[in-house]
């Protein structure tokens, strides 16, 4: 253990677009660093980029054991999830090979006319609501969970419901462990119910084709299917909504780089690639491991047992791997971000968040050319209870 104090974990910031000021200095000084996590839990903080990735695709530390029984955590997560998650190898190999059938890239890149139609409505919506209009309700928080919703087949009657309890969910204070845990099993009796309806009237969604979905014989159990929607729902709502609005935010403070896509839209793909490298969105609190036998890194040893913490947001500013990382390069030679994470656990719904994060830039920019913030930024209010960090409304002019 180390005989340095523990700092907190997430650590305080004074700019919530911008990474804290310890991610370069413990790099420097502690890469290998031991932090106190809000449940009071002790986890090590890995802060450079090859140690991060080596980290998330080593099976030494496992995901599953985070759900054991008095096991460190940042989340509440029920004892025994089925989520894919929480998985390791052999049962996430298995899980995996099922579900990838229905993220193929052939079947999301289908999705993206469906996309720019719904973020046109939103953007009409907006337009005729504003100057100003609040991107969060108007855009980012509507798009990814109607998406989502739509590929699960889930009634647009029943979205906002599922909103709040994955709003719920995905809260991280350990005051709430007992409202959090209710909420995922509300949504979790819903979807059963969902799935039943499902097996009873077949439909053409993506939960229709988990349900259907077999391997030699083997099937998802709808407790596997439950999970699964819920993670789905967690990840492709939460994290994508935070994604527009740091990104909308990052481009605004950077009116030369805003212009480049605004002159040349064909930069789009290099930038969602290079704002996804900068986001602080993330705090990257669903990395969390524990060793499962000893590992060395550099002068530290992490004990069997010890919670391990790979920080995807500082792994992605190491500037021994992106040259002037706090720059913002559209055309970066080499991005090897891990946004999405790496190794097994890499996000199958990666390409539907880059799709949607590039519609809804390309759309914003073309609908709106002269989009500015209306407020000042000081005055924007942040949640700070949430996994994936946001201002409560991002109001913009045009």
């Amino acid at each position: 253990m180390s005989a340095d104090p523990a700092p907190s974990f997430p650590f305080r910031v004074a700019d919530p677009i911008l990474p804290p000021a310890e991610y370069r200095k413990l790099r420097a000084e502690r890469p290998v660093c031991q932090v106190t996590l809000p449940t009071g839990d002790l986890a090590w903080l890995l802060f450079r980029h090859e140690d991060v990735r080596n980290v998330l695709a080593d099976v030494r530390f496992s995901r599953e054991a985070i759900t054991a029984p008095g096991a460190p955590r940042l989340l509440p997560i029920a004892r025994g999830s089925r989520s894919i998650f929480v998985m390791d190898p052999p049962e996430h190999s298995r899980l995996r090979k099922l579900v990838s059938r229905a993220f193929s890239p052939r079947r999301i890149e289908a999705l993206r006319s469906r996309i720019e139609g719904l973020t046109n409505e939103f953007l009409d919506t907006m337009a005729a609501s504003g100057p100003p209009a609040d991107l969060v309700t108007g855009l980012a928080q509507p798009l990814p969970i109607t998406v989502i919703c739509e590929m699960l087949g889930v009634p647009m009657a029943d979205v906002g419901q599922f909103r709040a309890w994955t709003d719920i969910m995905l809260g991280f204070a350990p005051d709430r462990k007992d409202e959090v845990l209710a909420a995922k099993d509300s949504l979790s009796a819903y979807l059963l119910e969902l799935i039943k309806d499902k097996r009873r009237h077949p439909t053409e969604d993506l939960l229709m084709v988990l349900i259907s979905a077999q391997d030699e014989g083997d099937r998802l159990s709808e407790e596997e299917l439950v999970a699964f929607g819920y993670t789905l729902l967690g990840a492709g709502y939460h994290a994508t909504t935070a994604s527009i609005v740091h990104a909308v935010l990052t481009l605004l403070r950077n009116p030369a780089r805003l212009d480049d896509l605004r002159r040349e839209p064909g930069l789009l793909p290099g930038a969602v690639e290079e704002l996804l490298r900068l986001s602080q969105a993330g705090g990257g609190i669903g990395a969390l491991r524990i060793a499962t036998e000893d590992v060395r890194f550099g002068d530290v040893v992490i004990r069997a047992g010890d919670a391990v913490l790979p920080s995807i947001n500082a792994a992605n500013r190491d500037e021994s791997v992106f040259p002037e990382p706090d720059e913002m390069r559209f055309s970066r030679p080499r991005n090897p971000h891990v946004a999405f994470g790496h190794g097994i656990h890499h996000c199958l719904g990666a390409q539907l968040g880059r799709i949607e994060l590039e519609v809804a830039l390309r759309s914003l920019l073309a609908r709106f050319p002269d989009l500015r913030l209306a407020v000042a930024e000081d005055e924007l209010d942040w949640s700070v209870g949430l996994a994936f960090s946001r201002p409560d409304e991002l109001p913009l002019a045009w």
